[in-house]
C-alpha cells in the first residue's frame, strides 16, 4: 500500500511547501505518508477536483478512485472527537484490500479550501 500526500498550494499561497519544508512536514508531523508530491501548479489537485485540505482519495490497484471525501464523519479539529468518529478512509481501505466494493464511495470533504 502506498500513501501519497499531495500539496497543491501555489507559491505565495497558504499551505505552500518547498522541498525542504515538504520533507520536514512529511517526516515531522507524525505522517505515515510514503511520499509527498509538491504540486505547485495544482495539476494533480485539479485533475482529482480536490477542494479542501484534506480531501482524501483511495485509489485501487487498477488506478480507479474507489473513495473520495472526508477522513471521517466529524468535521472537527478536536482530537477528542476522533474516538467516536466513523473513519471513511479506513473503511474504504479495508473494503478495497478485501476486494469488496466501498459502501460510501463519496462523502463531503471538510477543511480549508485548497489555494491553487
Amino acid at each position: 500500500m502506498i500513501w501519497l500526500t499531495i500539496a497543491s498550494s501555489a507559491p505565495g499561497k497558504q499551505g505552500h511547501l518547498d522541498a525542504k519544508a515538504g520533507e520536514a512536514f512529511r517526516t515531522g508531523e507524525g505522517s505515515s505518508a510514503t511520499a509527498l508530491l509538491l504540486d505547485e501548479k495544482g495539476t494533480v489537485g485539479k485533475l482529482y477536483k480536490a477542494e479542501t485540505t484534506p480531501h482524501m482519495f483511495v485509489v485501487n490497484g487498477t488506478g480507479r478512485v474507489v473513495y473520495q471525501g472526508a477522513i471521517d464523519d466529524k468535521p472537527s479539529a478536536d482530537e477528542a472527537d476522533i474516538k467516536g468518529a466513523r473513519n471513511y478512509v479506513r473503511e474504504a481501505l479495508d473494503a478495497t484490500l478485501a476486494n469488496k466494493d466501498v459502501k460510501d464511495f463519496q462523502t463531503k470533504s471538510y477543511g480549508c479550501s485548497v489555494k491553487y
